[in-house]
């Protein structure tokens, strides 16, 4: 099964955590490109193409934290939903949280997928590989368009 390049925006507050997810890509060897914003309001520049986003690619990807300053994930996905040019970009929640809450919340908001993020170093490595060959790997699976 041959893997395409994939675009990954990563909307993570914790630069620990955003280290921990980069590193993962890297081992999982998909060919991935790794953008990475550190609140909400950023996020949706980069997806709107705004300011010093202009010409940031459009993801394939986009990987949310619910915790976020600014405008948290919940009102980033209200956001995406309502925005026509948005709407179709697939969106996984990658969290902390496993409140039921926020997951049915999130759900609701049509998000693609809700993945709690593992605190085991090998768990959360076989978390990005899972991610990395469904959304990249599957034969017959169409990429949103960029």
């Amino acid at each position: 099964m041959t893997a395409r390049q994939g675009i990954v925006l990563l909307a993570e507050d914790n630069e620990g955590d955003a280290f921990l997810t980069r590193e993962c890509f890297k081992k999982a060897g998909h060919p991935i490109v790794l953008h990475h914003v550190t609140d909400g309001e950023e996020c949706l520049a980069f997806l709107r193409k705004e300011g010093t986003y202009a010409t940031a690619p459009t993801p394939d990807l986009i990987l949310l934290d619910i915790n976020m300053p600014k405008m948290n994930g919940h009102q980033v996905m209200d956001r995406v939903l309502a925005d026509q040019r948005l709407c179709h970009l697939t969106v996984v929640v990658l969290t902390t949280s496993s409140n039921e809450d926020d997951i049915n919340q999130m759900l609701c908001r049509r998000c693609n997928s809700y993945v709690v993020k593992p605190m085991d170093l090998d768990d959360f490595q076989k978390a990005i590989n899972g991610l990395c060959d469904y959304w990249f790997c599957l034969p017959g699976l169409v990429p949103p368009p960029r």
